[in-house]
């Protein structure tokens, strides 16, 4: 049986490379204002600044309990801002795997370099444990367009949490060449 990227070697084009982003050696407990992922040159930071104070925007990392993951959040416990997550080219696919507090909300929103809103993947909740001895479950949400530069995640109320452990992202076809 042919692979995908035997039958587009054939055909004379690159194979579509996804590119994935996890915490692992990030540090937990420590609110920054920006997290950037060395090895893609992604960037993690609030979408805006926080309105009902006058404390600067921060994410930071937090444990998946119960597992060896770890996540990026929104570090302001009593603001939901979202989290954007800015490419530093375009990118025609998104997944986030997420987890997050009882009651919360999910939505993953694309936008092109414009600040255009290109895609929209949600959930109105997220799924629960089934007993304490499990770990909070996680769960996708993609988002697709020809040329995202950025997605932002949210849906946690204030003082709950909605965590990001693992980014992945395609190049469009056409610059995986």
């Amino acid at each position: 049986m042919l692979s995908a990227a035997m039958i587009l070697g054939a055909l004379g084009a690159a194979p579509v490379v996804e590119i994935v982003i996890t915490f692992d050696k990030a540090e937990t407990g420590k609110p920054v204002p920006s997290y950037t992922d060395k090895g893609h040159d992604v960037v993690f930071a609030p979408a805006h600044e926080p309105t009902r104070s006058k404390a600067r925007g921060r994410v930071m990392f937090f444990p998946h309990l119960m597992t060896d993951r770890k996540g990026i959040l929104n570090a302001m416990a009593n603001e939901s801002i979202p989290v954007e997550v800015r490419f530093p080219k375009p990118v025609s696919s998104v997944t986030l795997v997420l987890w997050g507090s009882i009651g919360s909300a999910a939505a993953v929103e694309a936008y092109d370099k414009d600040g255009k809103a290109v895609d929209v993947a949600k959930r109105d909740r997220v799924p629960e444990r089934t007993g304490p001895e499990k770990p909070v479950p996680s769960f996708e949400l993609t988002v697709k367009g020809p040329a995202i530069a950025s997605v932002r995640f949210s849906g946690a109320p204030p003082g709950g949490y909605l965590v990001c452990d693992e980014v992945r992202f395609t190049p469009p076809a056409d610059r995986a060449k």
